[in-house]
This record gives structure tokens, C-alpha cells and sequence, in this order.
């Protein structure tokens, strides 16, 4: 009876001319902008003690095409020491996605919380080498768990009386 099922399924789809099947790619992963800063360079090397390091990150997404988005992940990085500001990077990586036929109450889902997934491994290593070039270790960003943020973000804008859905996410790692 499957096979029956199946073969209904594709000769509706040659009938109608269209795949209704839903479809997701990335087309392009970039760096959108990038800033490393070492402002108390060359006294830096000679402090003693770890800093205290502050992550921040945002993710943001908007329509760009019939079924071409592009979603943001902003990382923003500062290594503060008694001494000051031994370090920080700002970067801005985004990635283009193609999306077809994916059910409007999945769409934002994807865009906030798996997409952003998907970016993360790419802007850890930029955000790593970032730090590492500027004559400190390697900075490894732990792994974060967007679609719990997005889950937790959703039932605070929910509770706050909006559609439940959260329009983009910020926190801390």
C-alpha cells in the first residue's frame, strides 16, 4: 500500500509541475564584518593574571528574496584585566539560506535557533584565529544551545503578551 502511496505522491507532483517537498540550503557563508582591537599593546603581554572575558552575542535575520534569507550571528568579545581592555573582537558572520516551502510557523524557528547552529562552528575559528593573531591563546567559544535561547526567548515574549515567537536573540556566553 506504501508503494501505492508513493507512486500517487510523484505523479501528483508531475502533474502539477511543482515539488511541494520542503528544502533547505545554505548558499553562502560570509564574513560581514570583523574588528579585533589591542589597544594597550605592547604592555599587554607583560600583565599578569588572567582577564575576565564577556561574550555577547546576537542573532538577527531578514528576508532578502523569495526564498533567500540571511541570518546574522554577532559576536562580540572583551577581555578586560586591572589594567584594562586587553582585548576585543567584534564579528559580524552571516549566512545566506534558501528555504522552500517550509511552513510559516517553522520559518523563524530555523532562521533563530537552527541556522545560527549552523554559522557557529564557522564564526568560533575566525573568532579564535582573531585572538591568536593578536599574540594571545587561541579564544574558544563554548558551544551554545540556540534552540534552547530561542525556546526560553519565545516564552518570555509569549508571556509578555507577544505572538510567542521571539523576533531575535541576544544573550551571554
Amino acid at each position: 500500500m506504501s508503494e501505492e502511496l508513493g507512486a500517487t505522491d510523484a505523479n501528483e507532483q508531475a502533474v502539477n509541475g511543482s515539488d511541494t517537498s520542503p528544502a533547505i540550503a545554505i548558499l553562502s557563508q560570509y564574513v560581514k564584518d570583523l574588528s579585533f582591537e589591542n589597544p594597550n599593546a605592547p604592555a599587554v603581554y607583560q600583565w599578569q593574571g588572567q582577564p575576565q572575558i564577556d561574550v555577547q552575542f546576537n542573532i538577527g535575520s531578514q528576508k532578502l528574496g523569495d526564498d533567500v534569507y540571511e541570518v546574522g550571528l554577532k559576536i562580540d568579545v572583551v577581555a578586560k584585566h586591572d589594567n584594562g581592555t586587553a582585548f576585543a573582537v567584534d564579528l559580524l558572520y552571516a549566512g545566506l539560506f534558501g528555504l522552500r516551502n517550509i511552513p510559516e510557523e517553522q520559518l523563524q524557528p530555523f532562521l533563530l535557533a537552527e541556522a545560527p547552529r549552523l554559522l557557529f562552528p564557522f564564526a568560533r575559528q575566525i573568532v579564535a584565529e582573531s585572538v591568536q593573531n593578536g599574540a594571545f591563546p587561541p579564544l574558544m567559544l563554548d558551544p551554545i544551545d540556540f534552540g534552547a535561547l530561542y525556546m526560553q526567548q519565545a516564552a518570555q515574549a509569549q508571556a509578555a503578551g507577544g505572538a510567542g515567537q521571539a523576533p531575535e536573540i541576544t544573550g551571554q556566553a
